[in-house]
């Protein structure tokens, strides 16, 4: 089988990703074959059981995705290499996901034991959904939040047993159309979480997901869509590994999330990709009225991530908010952002984007405000920091914000800063040796985002970047 992408040169950094790098030879009870026809789909279908307005709705989505050109812009220097005809899009042991550990198939089981899933469900989650490739390998959810009424399923059994519920906003928030890879993901969409939580639960413990690619040539499409309902809290936490392959990786996702009255939803992301992954996903939420969507995001690793975390605040006084880290090392280009929709009177928003550029890596800022002249009250801040590490280091910052009318205020601040060798040759004095001296420099430059996180992701977040930072120096 021939390469996705064309091979890149060798990184300068050889980083330690051990913890995610390994994988497992699977029998794979399904499969769909290398490349996307109409046939792929039926085949899909088929295997997943998918209702008849769920197969429509896919083989419209494929029709709009061969019509949707790739994008001309951003980084489309990357995406140009892509070969969807040589992806493999569906694979998979099964669709329905265990609800006790022991019942997993022994290599997925292996590879989330090597991950700290169980460890982690044990220790602090409310509920853990793990998926392996296309399908959830397991779900769970405990007791005491399941009592409430809260649903926590991966989205084949959501639309199949919740269809009342779940056809009432799928594909809402994010149009079939909205983009190419939108479009593709929802012709091929498998696996992914669906999340209902009823009036005025507040979920005290996190819900976690896993996302788990395994297989080479291999492209990842789940779908994911949480609902509060009035006055109700959740928060939502994901994380994301694959090993290293010599061909590239495929990950695209669709995030939809409904915050209803009163409702707050807060969305976790620590990514960790290994270098052969690209990353395109589109997230974006709906806020109503005094309604909270909060993104708190950290792209570390993949060779692109196209990441652009979004709120349409559509109710009055509805709030929305990304915390977005982004580290880009060699070879790697993090192009991410936000962006904020002020759909009605008293919204308010808040953009704080930090991101590191280490040799010839590249961090891009893109963020889109947008306030209508017809609506009063309405407020955004926006702060993009960049540091760079090395001389070959690059980021760029691409803000748009569009306010018309004179009863709204905006503001937006941005700053660049390096690491110098004279700071690090002074913690090197101090006792410090040189990565140590950068990590420290490092973590201060993102430490008030990082206190933002829940503490066990904020852990696993600095020690990614100790790792990254190992001989970045020279």
């Amino acid at each position: 089988m021939s390469a996705i992408l064309e091979p890149t040169a060798k990184p300068q950094i050889d980083i330690d990703r051990s913890v995610g790098d390994f994988r497992y030879d699977v029998d794979y009870s399904y499969d769909a074959g290398v490349g996307l026809n109409e046939a792929t789909i039926d085949y899909i279908c088929d295997v997943k059981k998918d209702p008849a307005w769920i197969r429509e709705f896919r083989k419209d989505a494929y029709r709009k995705f061969l019509e949707k050109p790739m994008p001309t812009h951003w980084a489309s220097h990357d995406l140009d290499n892509i070969v969807f005809e040589n992806i493999r899009y569906y694979l998979s042991q099964g669709t329905q996901a265990s609800r006790t550990w022991d019942d997993v198939p022994e290599e997925m089981k292996r590879t989330f034991e090597r991950l700290g899933i169980p460890e982690q469900e044990r220790k602090y989650l409310a509920g853990v959904e793990a998926q392996f490739d296309s399908e959830a390998a397991y779900s769970n959810i405990k007791a005491a939040v399941g009592e409430q009424g809260v649903i926590f399923v991966g989205s084949t059994e959501g639309l199949q047993k919740h269809p009342e519920i779940f056809r009432k906003w799928f594909g809402k928030v994010i149009p079939t159309g909205d983009n190419k890879f939108s479009a593709l993901n929802s012709a091929v969409f498998s696996g992914g979480s669906f999340i209902y939580v009823p009036p005025g639960v507040k979920v005290k413990h996190p819900l976690q997901a896993y996302f788990r690619i395994n297989a080479q040539n291999f492209g990842q499409f789940e779908r994911t869509l949480i609902i509060a309902d009035e006055g109700a809290e959740v928060m939502y936490m994901e994380g994301c590994t694959a090993p290293k392959f010599e061909t590239a990786t495929l990950h695209s996702a669709v995030v939809e999330l409904v915050a209803l009255k009163g409702a707050k939803i807060q969305y976790v992301t620590v990514q960790n990709w290994s270098a052969n992954v690209f990353n395109l996903v589109t997230k974006r939420g709906l806020a109503h009225e005094e309604a909270e969507i909060k993104w708190i995001d950290c792209n570390i690793g993949s060779r692109l991530t196209m990441k652009y975390p979004s709120v349409v605040m559509k109710g009055r006084k509805a709030r929305g908010e990304v915390i977005s880290i982004a580290l880009a090392n060699d070879g790697q280009h993090q192009d991410t952002g936000a962006k904020m929709i002020h759909a009605a009177d008293e919204t308010t928003s808040n953009v704080v984007s930090k991101s590191i550029s280490i040799g010839s890596g590249q961090a891009t800022y893109r963020g889109l405000v947008d306030i209508p002249p017809h609506h009063r009250g309405c407020r955004n801040n926006t702060e993009c920091d960049a540091l760079l590490i090395n001389t070959h280091s690059r980021t760029d910052t691409y803000p748009t914000i569009i306010t018309r009318g004179n009863r709204n205020a905006c503001q937006h601040e941005a700053s660049v800063s390096k690491v110098s060798a004279e700071q690090i040759f002074y913690m090197q004095q101090r006792g410090l040796n040189q990565g140590q001296a950068m990590s420290l420099a490092v973590n201060g430059f993102v430490n008030d985002l990082v206190r933002e996180f829940p503490m066990e992701y904020s852990v696993e977040l600095k020690r990614l970047i100790d790792l990254e930072m190992e001989g970045s120096v020279g």
